[in-house]
């Protein structure tokens, strides 16, 4: 019987949260990746990306603030800091195919051996399996 424990999502946030540099443009993809700036230290300049078109994502918003126009690339209400914007989603998938991301954080089902991954179905109820950008974020 082995002794180990699986890390928590906030557990795994945390460690990846660790490892963004000031001044990165960082991808968080759908789901547990989101958790990622929870951890951010707010003393560096972290720039939040989402493939649907954001960059400046500030932290979620207060109860009763929610704007239905700032929202996340996984339908979750979001706020934008000074100097955050938003724009069309094929500008930010040039933004990512260009190499103008410096880190995506991406969930995945399976991770193979050389890299590989499953990655594109949220198991949401009436949702359909999509890639979306997880392709575009990977090879970026």
């Amino acid at each position: 019987m082995n002794n180990y424990t699986p890390w928590s999502v906030d557990e795994i946030a945390k460690y990846v949260a660790q490892d963004i540099q000031e001044g990165m443009y960082v991808n968080l993809g759908i789901g547990q990746p989101t958790k990622v700036a929870d951890f951010l230290p707010d003393d560096k300049d972290i720039f939040l990306h989402s493939e649907n078109g954001v960059l400046g994502m500030g932290p979620e918003p207060t109860a009763g603030e929610e704007d239905g126009d700032l929202i996340n690339a996984g339908k979750q209400y979001i706020t934008l800091l000074k100097g955050g914007s938003y724009f069309h989603h094929g500008d930010s998938f040039t933004m990512i195919r260009g190499g103008h991301i410096d880190l995506c954080v991406l969930g995945a089902f399976e991770v193979a051996e050389n890299g590989d991954i499953a990655n594109w179905f949220l198991g949401r109820p009436k949702d359909i399996p999509a890639v979306g950008g997880a392709m575009d974020l990977a090879v970026g």
